[in-house]
């Protein structure tokens, strides 16, 4: 319920008005990851534009108490509206932050009939139905240089760096942050209510079902797992071997860092993520989120030092191939987030 990946291209509107195109595009906009699949997001589409808009009512104050996840989620879905308007051969502008008065107004899209659809992000438009996130195993095969590199050169077009650790050491690191980051996250009591609140089962069109977070194998589920959570943080303990576990058997780790630490530069982040991430879907490749240390104060410092960064960390992802391909998070239908 409430999985809408299955959109068929061929109804996309190619003798219709521009709004009823916009409208059609903005389908693939709402795939995008978002953090707890909150799904922050929402959208004025005018007769020639779209507005990109924080819905800060979908907030994460505990995990996210700045809002610079719901920015980054935001960014990811702007980049899919981008990708599905160019395969729909559409040029377009992008105008970032325009409003300094109105913080909700992150982006305005305007339709430019004198610029050639981006064919380079047209090339990524298959993947944006098939991509998930997928926080089981990876099997070991390491992910090619050259890929690497057009990784890197994804998220450079945005401004935005993407560093991996260098040395099995800083990799050993990088897990030992984890580790502590969801040591301390789970035995917060509001961390818990607020994660509780985002797996409840009566969550249909949000949220992450337990298969999506990858827990059947550490929670006995003859107990319901928001108790668990809720009432305790001994799952702390699991979540926290589990995702030292993977850091360490993963085959590729990518930081997003950016020059400053603004909402701009969160944007940036947002987009340079989902540029990478479709990239890797079409080659076969899958991610997962291990941003536990960029979200708790102080260890955000450590990871910069453990990856010898200059730029703020923002997003900490592994890379791999999974076995087998992770189930789709549902989606809020297009009436609830689109005027």
């Amino acid at each position: 319920m409430g999985d809408n990946r299955e959109i068929d291209e061929r109804e996309f509107p190619r003798d219709g008005t521009m709004f009823l195109k916009l409208r059609f595009a903005l389908r693939y906009a709402l795939l995008a990851p978002s953090s707890h699949n909150s799904q922050p997001w929402r959208f004025l589409v005018g007769d020639n534009s779209i507005t990109v808009i924080a819905d800060r009512a979908r907030a994460l104050p505990v995990v996210d108490p700045y809002d610079r996840e719901l920015v980054i989620s935001c960014g990811a879905a702007l980049v899919n509206l981008c990708v599905a308007l160019a395969h729909f051969g559409i040029g377009v502008d992008i105008e970032a932050l325009p409003a300094e008065a109105d913080p909700d107004m992150l982006a305005v899209l305007k339709v430019r009939a004198d610029r050639a659809p981006d064919a380079h992000l047209a090339r990524l438009f298959p993947a944006i139905s098939r991509r998930t996130t997928n926080r089981g195993a990876y099997e070991s095969s390491l992910v090619p240089p050259e890929l690497q590199d057009r990784l890197r050169a994804e998220a450079a077009a945005l401004g935005v760096t993407l560093a991996s650790p260098a040395t099995t050491e800083q990799a050993a690191r990088i897990a030992d942050l984890v580790t502590e980051a969801d040591t301390l996250q789970f035995a917060d009591p509001r961390f818990r209510r607020e994660l509780a609140a985002w797996i409840h089962p009566r969550r249909a069109l949000d949220g992450m079902p337990a298969y999506a977070l990858g827990l059947p194998g550490l929670l006995d589920f003859e107990v319901p797992i928001v108790g668990m959570v809720l009432r305790t943080f001994d799952v702390g303990t699991g979540v926290a071997a589990r995702n030292a576990a993977l850091v360490q058997g993963s085959p590729l780790l990518l930081c997003f860092a950016t020059a400053a630490d603004k909402a701009p530069d969160w944007l940036f982040a947002g987009q340079a993520l989902q540029r990478v991430l479709l990239l890797a879907c079409l080659e076969g490749y899958e991610a997962s989120y291990l941003n536990q240390p960029i979200e708790v104060t102080g260890l955000r410092e450590s990871l910069r030092q453990a990856l010898q960064l200059a730029e703020y960390p923002q997003l900490l992802i592994r890379l791999g191939k999974g076995a087998p391909p992770a189930a789709h998070t549902p989606r809020r239908p297009i009436e609830d987030v689109a005027a």
